[in-house]
């Protein structure tokens, strides 16, 4: 399975970046991720901001990539779901899964309305960098769960 993971700005915070190359390393053997960042808006006009990074977030999107797109109002998963669903992905045929992370004032509806599954992470409140680095654990929890090896439950 192709697995990308498209988010919008930096990881600025060292120890959140940190964990996030931690992750990805983890990850590598079971699931190689391609991660692609692209440059956020000013935010001085959040609907603005929203379009701009949904075009920049386009660019790199494929007609035939399901997405994921991470979203407040989307769907919480357990880490046993969340494996289940990527193994449903893998065995499907589809050729590449990308899952976006957008903004900070959220995706615009262009990106909503292309998505084939909305993940909610939790209906907290979370700094924005924190979501790739969650995305990660979970993708590398998930990929251990898969295997039936063993992780912290």
């Amino acid at each position: 399975m192709n697995l990308r993971l498209i988010y919008v700005g930096k990881t600025r915070t060292p120890y959140v970046a940190q964990a996030c190359a931690d992750f990805g390393k983890r990850l590598a053997p079971y699931l190689p991720i391609e991660e692609i960042e692209v440059r956020a808006s000013d935010g001085s006009d959040p609907a603005g901001a929203m379009r701009e990074e949904a075009e920049r977030i386009a660019r790199h999107l494929r007609p035939d990539d399901a997405l994921w797109l991470l979203e407040r109002t989307g769907t919480e998963l357990s880490s046993p779901e969340l494996a289940r669903r990527l193994e449903t992905f893998a065995t499907s045929g589809a050729t590449r899964l990308t899952l976006v992370i957008a903004g900070t004032y959220g995706a615009d509806a262009s990106l909503i309305a292309r998505a084939t599954f909305r993940w909610s992470l939790s209906q907290l409140t979370f700094l924005h960098e924190w979501a790739r680095m969650f995305v990660l654990e979970q993708l590398y929890r998930a990929a251990k769960i898969s295997r039936n090896e063993p992780y912290h439950h």
